[in-house]
């Protein structure tokens, strides 16, 4: 009773600085996110705050998390590829609002943690890959919506490919020393000019994988 008060507490405090859609306000509801944050910092899980995790990684803000998913405007999608899982927190998320999550991270570690996390709240819904998600993922393509949770200088010609026409890819920008939330439109196998949103602040995409 004592973790579902608290989590109730940190959505209404989102929902106060970004009113949330009834969807999205049932997932954070539904996803515990204590699970997701490393020992020694589990007394602050239903802050507004990202707090470090290993490999000098960071779990986002439930705010940040709260935006990113609404800007992907998930009414009626079913597939989702996250680029950079981290602790597996947005794509739980992602998971009570669309059908099929598809999450890429490229530090061995953090992966399995994530997938151990899944396992453990019967997440079955969430399919996981060990590589730089700077490439995607093929084989599954192509994707109604593409988030990237880690800040990039230019997204890779190859998500855009992967993402459906119609689609919507999520992904914070660097921008003239700034990190601005862009928002990009696929039409008739196109992709529309750009949409800033608003500053916010993430760890930066990496080449390569890490063990």
């Amino acid at each position: 009773m004592v973790k579902k008060f608290h989590l109730e507490r940190m959505v209404e405090e989102i929902d106060k600085q970004f009113p949330l859609e009834p969807s999205i306000k049932k997932a954070f509801l539904s996803v515990d996110r204590e699970v997701f944050v490393t020992n020694g910092f589990k007394h602050l899980a239903y802050k507004l705050d990202a707090l470090p995790m290993q490999a000098e990684q960071w779990i986002s803000s439930p705010l940040t998390v709260a935006k990113m998913t609404q800007y992907l405007e998930l009414k009626g999608v079913d597939s989702v590829l996250e680029i950079g899982c981290g602790s597996g927190y947005q794509a739980a998320i992602l998971s009570q609002i669309v059908r099929r999550v598809f999450t890429i991270e490229r530090i061995d570690p953090l992966l399995r943690e994530a997938k151990e996390r899944f396992r453990s709240l019967e997440m079955s819904n969430i399919m996981t890959r060990y590589d730089d998600g700077q490439r995607g993922w093929k084989v599954y393509a192509p994707y109604e919506r593409i988030i990237f949770s880690a800040t990039t200088d230019k997204v890779p010609e190859a998500l855009f490919e992967q993402l459906a026409d119609g689609g919507i890819l999520i992904a914070p920008v660097n921008q003239d020393g700034l990190q601005i939330i862009t928002r990009y439109y696929k039409r008739a196998g196109r992709i529309l000019p750009s949409e800033a949103i608003e500053p916010c602040l993430f760890v930066p995409v990496l080449d390569g994988t890490k063990r």
